[in-house]
């Protein structure tokens, strides 16, 4: 699986607000300098993680954005989906019982691919933001 720009530029965008939010929203212009992301694509970034309800905006002088709910309850799993919807790593109607392959019956190559997909899963749904924020405050 590999993940697109909107993934890994919103991932980062994401933990950076989480680490400098903690006491007030944090502008796009903060963001995008410190991770060197444009602004218009941060922007894009953000519209959807709003839309997700992982961030919310701040309207006024001192506004900007702010992540919607406590960071040890959001996963890196919730952050990526939002922004690259579905992290299912190969289209294979095995993975899925909603789905028919003529093939399915018979393929053994998809017990591969619902092992990758459980495995990628279970990573980013137990990985926390919290857990990043907390790294991150140690590294400085």
């Amino acid at each position: 699986m590999k993940l697109s720009t909107k993934g890994r530029y919103g991932l980062r965008a994401f933990i950076d607000l989480a680490v400098c939010g903690e006491e007030r929203p944090v502008s796009l212009n903060s963001i995008a300098e410190r991770q060197e992301i444009s602004i218009s694509y941060l922007e894009q970034l953000m519209a959807k993680l709003k839309k997700a309800g992982l961030v919310k905006s701040v309207r006024g002088v001192n506004g900007g954005y702010t992540v919607a709910k406590p960071v040890d309850e959001i996963s890196v799993g919730e952050v990526l989906r939002a922004l690259e919807g579905d992290l299912t790593p190969v289209e294979c109607a095995g993975i899925d019982n909603s789905q028919q392959c003529s093939s399915s019956s018979q393929c053994v190559s998809k017990i591969v691919w619902k092992k990758i997909n459980d495995s990628i899963n279970e990573t980013v749904d137990n990985i926390y933001i919290g857990e990043l924020v907390r790294s991150s405050h140690e590294m400085s």
